[in-house]
Order: C-alpha cells, then sequence, then structure tokens
C-alpha cells in the first residue's frame, strides 16, 4: 500500500487520476434550501 497502489489517495496522486478516495473539487456548491416549519406561525 502506498504509491503503486491505485486503491489509495497516494497512489491517485501518483498516477494523476481520481476516485471516490480522491473526489475532484466541485466548481460551485450547492445550498440546501430552507424549509417553512408547519408548526411556526408566520408573522401578520
Amino acid at each position: 500500500m502506498g504509491k503503486g497502489d491505485k486503491k489509495t489517495k497516494r497512489g491517485k496522486i501518483a498516477i494523476n487520476s481520481y476516485g471516490k478516495l480522491r473526489p475532484k473539487r466541485k466548481k460551485f456548491k450547492v445550498s440546501p434550501q430552507k424549509i417553512k416549519n408547519p408548526q411556526e406561525k408566520e408573522p401578520v
């Protein structure tokens, strides 16, 4: 296990590939939308 192992992060870096252990950086982050709580009353 190390630089020659294709299943480790260090191995992915050595062979310049990506996968589950070394995901590519996302350009944009998606933020979750706020869901209104039905128990809370809206201000009138």
